[in-house]
């Protein structure tokens, strides 16, 4: 990315189920639900929120081959977007292990993300 506009971060957490997707999931969309860019486009190409470029980098702590990077890169709705997936985060336990939420374990996963965007 040539341009770097601005860096949000943000975590998301799945409590039971171990899907670190779902945590990456989350991960993003706290990173980006309370921002409003009104005036993004005056800084993009040709003024086209296609042009955009976004970077999601992921903190993951455990089966990191098991992130849906095309539900990952679903959350961001223009530009063309990147996910780079590296070891971080934390499984810790939860304390419990509920049979009905498909647990595993007793381990919550939380995904640490930085979502950049730029062009």
């Amino acid at each position: 990315m040539e341009h770097l506009l601005f860096i949000e971060t943000g975590f998301g957490i799945d409590v039971h189920g171990q899907d670190v997707t779902c945590a990456a999931v989350r991960a993003v969309r706290d990173a980006i639900h309370r921002n409003s860019m009104p005036g993004i486009t005056r800084f993009l190409p040709n003024h086209d929120l296609n042009k955009m470029n976004v970077t999601i980098r992921l903190a993951v702590p455990k089966d990191k081959e098991r992130v849906d990077i095309e539900k990952v890169k679903a959350e961001i709705p223009y530009g063309t977007v990147h996910v780079e997936l590296m070891d971080g985060g934390m499984a810790t336990p939860s304390g419990i292990v509920l049979k009905d939420k498909n647990d595993k374990n007793d381990l919550m996963y939380i995904v640490n993300a930085s979502v950049e965007v730029g062009y």
